[in-house]
């Protein structure tokens, strides 16, 4: 015990100095500059108190309308700036992106357990510039029709599935997006629940996302990066647990990354494989020979994929059925629309697209009233930085507030109210462009997500296919009464709903046989 209070007081007292340190330059680099306001900092611990682990979203939602649209506040001298704004967001992360498109290299995450390659914790620079490259190659916009019949299959496969056991709908909403981005990222078709890549894959997302992630994805050993270094005797002792946990999880990061990669080669060479992201990449000889890097680079960007659709793919459905649940007469309007444009004896496909703008409707207003990652993942500013007379010093952790812009009552009156009628109006394309909240959703500047048209394409056929045969409802008990979902976040980084109850049946016998009949 002497030896873990030694070790706990040096930590502190390193921290301390460190502290005093940051704070003794912080003020003479910023001279006669400010800060951006923010919630009042207490000495040494800086916000921790105002700070939570889960929906952090919220209070960052209060600051921004005391604050403005640049807010401050730090732990441990450790700088956090929240961007509130569109307009802020855009001179910032993205004109200014030659500096704010680093990425902090937190120990835990990025070394303990070797998630440093992963495309959303690369540093800026010549590493993430090769995978942003390859990403582009596979999934530009003139790529994505070659992905739509994987699409189609896993959605048709999805609604088989779904109206066979509808209580299961999450274990369902999991396949459709693990076994598709499995398709589409390296060939590999998923043919039951207990698919070893499947639940591989499953195990990784959820170790990074609710594991290594809990509690903000801040570790004492991100405070303390020596503590890294400790001997495995001293695992045992109080705290210091993190260690032992990071052998383990590394461990199935890097099974997920060389596993399917692995399968995607031996598939090449044996000439069994399918057009997939790392197929059509490893068989162009131009992108091979154009680094030396390209296959450590290309296993990295296509586990990537995974790791981040998988999320957003489950979060988006979640708040597409509440708002179907709620709302009953925009799940009835999208019908009708459907019904007029498709008819009943077909599933909507991507032709289909321009003449469903109310089904386009929904899903930007799912996007925006949703807000899969509200915080989005933080920026590293790489050099002091002045804004509006705002000085915001080199290191700050920048944070998009997704969630402050997609309730921006000045784009989006009534914001809490889910209305894709909002989307509807006759504007100009200016103000079109500025509430598209795709703009947001994705992140911004040089990180945003190189996927995104992938995962709305896909979104948008799983959501008007679920409208075209489904009615959604929310459940009722034995007496009858209905059930009001019970909606909770725990997720740190997702704004992923915890399971709730939902009652999805075929709109009708005609719907039930459509979809059988794609998947007899």
């Amino acid at each position: 015990m002497p030896t873990t209070n030694t070790s706990l007081f040096t930590g502190l007292g390193c921290l301390l100095v460190a502290s005093i340190i940051y704070f003794r330059k912080l003020k003479a680099n910023a001279g006669n500059k400010h800060l951006p306001p923010g919630p009042k900092p207490v000495p040494v611990l800086g916000n921790v108190r105002d700070l939570q682990a889960k929906e952090l979203w919220l209070p960052a939602m209060n600051w921004a309308k005391q604050y403005g649209e640049l807010v401050y506040l730090h732990i441990f001298g450790q700088g956090l700036v929240f961007v509130n704004s569109p307009e802020a967001a855009s001179d910032l992360l993205d004109k200014r992106g030659s500096i704010y498109s680093d990425k902090p290299q937190f120990t835990m995450v990025c070394d303990l357990c070797n998630c440093k390659n992963m495309v959303a914790f690369t540093p800026y620079g010549e590493q993430s510039k090769r995978q942003r490259r390859l990403m582009h190659k596979a999934f530009g916009l003139p790529r994505i029709p070659n992905y739509y019949p994987l699409m189609k299959t896993a959605t048709t496969t999805f609604l088989s599935h779904l109206v066979a056991s509808p209580a299961d709908y999450l274990a369902h909403v999991r396949r459709y997006g693990g076994s598709l981005t499995l398709d589409v990222v390296y060939g590999y078709e998923v043919t039951s629940n207990d698919d070893s890549f499947l639940t591989m894959a499953e195990d990784a997302v959820g170790v990074l996302a609710n594991e290594i992630a809990s509690a903000g994805g801040v570790w004492l050993v991100d405070l303390l990066p020596w503590l890294q270094h400790i001997p495995r005797w001293a695992e045992g002792l109080p705290g210091m647990s993190f260690k032992r946990k990071a052998r383990g999880w590394k461990k199935q990061m890097e099974d997920f990354v060389d596993g399917p990669f692995e399968y995607v080669k031996n598939s090449i060479k044996s000439g069994s494989s399918k057009h997939s992201f790392c197929s059509t990449l490893m068989e162009d000889d131009t992108v091979v020979k154009s680094s030396e890097n390209f296959e450590f680079d290309l296993k990295w960007t296509a586990n990537s994929m995974y790791s981040a659709s998988i999320d957003t793919t489950i979060t988006t459905v979640s708040h597409f059925l509440l708002a179907m649940m709620d709302h009953p007469e925009v799940l009835k309007k999208a019908q009708q629309e459907i019904d007029a444009v498709v008819g009943q004896d077909r599933l909507p496909t991507f032709e289909d697209r321009a003449s469903l703008p109310y089904v386009d409707a929904i899903l930007e207003e799912t996007w925006r009233w949703g807000v899969p990652v509200p915080l989005n993942l933080p920026h590293r500013l790489m050099e002091d930085d002045i804004y509006k007379g705002q000085f915001i010093p080199k290191g700050s952790l920048i944070f998009g507030n997704i969630w402050a812009m997609c309730r921006n009552e000045g784009l989006y009156p009534d914001p809490e109210t889910f209305n894709p009628e909002r989307f509807m109006d006759k504007v100009d394309d200016e103000t079109r462009r500025k509430r598209d909240p795709r703009n947001f959703v994705f992140g911004f500047g040089r990180r945003q997500c190189p996927g995104n048209k992938l995962v709305d394409s896909s979104l948008w056929l799983l959501i008007s296919s679920m409208l075209a045969t489904l009615d959604i409802r929310k459940p009722v008990d034995d007496a009858g009464n209905v059930v009001e979902p019970k909606v909770v976040f725990e997720n740190p980084i997702f704004r992923t709903p915890n399971p709730f109850g939902c009652d999805m049946r075929p709109r009708s016998e005609k719907a039930l046989k459509l979809i059988r009949q794609h998947n007899p």
